[in-house]
C-alpha cells in the first residue's frame, strides 16, 4: 500500500468516527429535549476538507439521526455529500465560526428553553456554581442580530468575532453556540452552559445567589474548564447511547 493510499485510508477512518460522533450528540440533544422543531444545528469540520463540515440535514428529526442522514457542506453553501439541504441559519453560523477559528472542530447550537431565555436578559453567566466555573471567562456575548433568524453571512461573521478565543457564546435574543476540539467536547459544554442558565435563573427567581470568589474560580476552571474534560463527560452518554440505540451508527 502507498503512503498515499494509507493517507487516504486514515483521513476516511477519520472522517467515519467524526460522523459517528456527530449522530450520537444530535441524538443525545434529542434525548434531553434541547431541539425544537427544525431549529438547531451541530456541525463537525472534515478531516481532508477544512472548508467543508458535516451537519445534521435541515427538517430531520435529532433524534432519529443517523451517520448516513448527515451531510457534507463547503463554505460556499453548497451539499457536496449527500441529497437533503442545509438549514440557511447553519451555513450562517457554522461557516463563519468554522472559518475564524481553525482550531474548533464542532460547533452545537439550538433553541433550547433556558439557553434562549436567559439570553434574552442581555448579561453574562455568573459563577455561582461550582458546574458554572467550567466557563470562567470563557463564554462571550453579542447583540449583532439577536432576534432576528440568522441568514446573514456577516452576521454570522460578527458572532465568530465576539466569541474570539472562547469555547462559548450567548447571543442574545437567540441563544447558546458552543465550540470543541470534538463534538464531544461541543456537545457536553452545550448542554453544561444550558444547565448553568437554568440553575442561575431559578436561583435569582428564589433570591440574590452568592458568587464564588475569583481563586475558586480559576481552581475550578482548571480542573474541568478544558476540551479533554469536555470530551470525557460526553463519554456515559456515548455508552448509553450504543447500548440503547446502536442503529445511529446506520
Amino acid at each position: 500500500m502507498t503512503a498515499v493510499e494509507q493517507t487516504s485510508e486514515s483521513l476516511e477512518v477519520e472522517r467515519q468516527h467524526r460522523k459517528e460522533r456527530l449522530a450520537a450528540g444530535l441524538r443525545i440533544m434529542g434525548r434531553l429535549h434541547l431541539a425544537e422543531g427544525v431549529a438547531g444545528h451541530v456541525t463537525v469540520r472534515d478531516p481532508e476538507f477544512p472548508d467543508r463540515f458535516w451537519v445534521n440535514p435541515f427538517g430531520h428529526n435529532f433524534k432519529l439521526m443517523t451517520v448516513s442522514d448527515l451531510i457534507c457542506v463547503d463554505h460556499n453553501g453548497d451539499v457536496v455529500v449527500g441529497d437533503r439541504d442545509v438549514n440557511k441559519a447553519a451555513f450562517a453560523i457554522h461557516s463563519q465560526l468554522h472559518a475564524a477559528r481553525p482550531d474548533v472542530m464542532a460547533a452545537a447550537h439550538s433553541h433550547s428553553m433556558y439557553g434562549k431565555t436567559f439570553s434574552s436578559l442581555g448579561k453574562p453567566i455568573k459563577m455561582i456554581t461550582q458546574d458554572a466555573t467550567m466557563f470562567y471567562n470563557d463564554v462571550a456575548m453579542t447583540s449583532e442580530g439577536g432576534g432576528a433568524v440568522v441568514l446573514d453571512l456577516e452576521v454570522g461573521r460578527a458572532m465568530a468575532e465576539a466569541l474570539g478565543n472562547k469555547k462559548a457564546l450567548i447571543h442574545q435574543n437567540h441563544g447558546l453556540i458552543t465550540t470543541g476540539g470534538t463534538v464531544d467536547a461541543a456537545v457536553w459544554w452545550f448542554v453544561a452552559l444550558e444547565r448553568c442558565c437554568q440553575s442561575q435563573l431559578l436561583a435569582e427567581a428564589a433570591g440574590d445567589p452568592i458568587v464564588i470568589p475569583d481563586e475558586l474560580c480559576e481552581a475550578g476552571y482548571a480542573a474541568q474548564g478544558a476540551d479533554i474534560t469536555g470530551w470525557f463527560q460526553f463519554q456515559p452518554w456515548w455508552d448509553e447511547l450504543n447500548r440503547d440505540e446502536p442503529d445511529f451508527l446506520n
